[in-house]
């Protein structure tokens, strides 16, 4: 039987941290660093801890908004279909090919942006984005490698 602390993801053995970063830029400049100094970046990682799930609020979710999101989708999808639609004609039909395409995507996509959110009840009225966020981020390497990797961010890049 499994238990809650063997799910648990194990430490990972055999590396050694270089810095710890209170925010995500910082350990990306650090690998970058490292990779710009020709240190074969592989063996390096980036590990969030104290990770914590962001869902930033962009507004409300209105009928109007709905069926404009969907129009956008649907004239995208329209957009490409339309010009899979060019490859099989010929002549000078294939602009108003293309272009009945997106006019008719976006249609369809209104049309179903409205009845997907007339589906959810009105229980999620708003639109979001959603995230991952770490109180700190450690940028580890192989313990084999640590030394030059050291060494590398040690000497000026010219």
């Amino acid at each position: 039987m499994t238990t809650p602390a063997d799910a648990m993801p194990k430490p990972i053995t055999g590396s050694e941290v270089l810095a710890e970063f209170s925010e995500y830029a910082g350990a990306q400049a650090m690998v970058d660093q490292l990779s710009d100094g020709g240190f074969p970046v592989e063996s390096v990682r980036i590990i969030g801890t104290g990770i914590t799930s962001v869902e930033q609020v962009t507004g409300r979710l209105t009928n109007g908004r709905s069926a404009l999101a969907g129009a956008g989708s649907g004239a995208w999808f329209g957009l490409l279909l339309g010009l899979l639609f060019t490859l099989f004609t010929v002549g000078f039909g294939v602009l108003w090919i293309v272009l009945w395409s997106v006019v008719l995507g976006a249609a369809f996509g209104a049309v179903f942006g409205l009845i997907a959110h007339a589906a959810s009840g009105g229980r999620r009225d708003f639109a979001s984005i959603k995230t991952l966020a770490a109180q700190s981020y450690s940028v580890t390497v192989d313990t084999a490698t640590a030394a030059q990797a050291r060494q590398v961010l040690s000497t000026p890049l010219v």
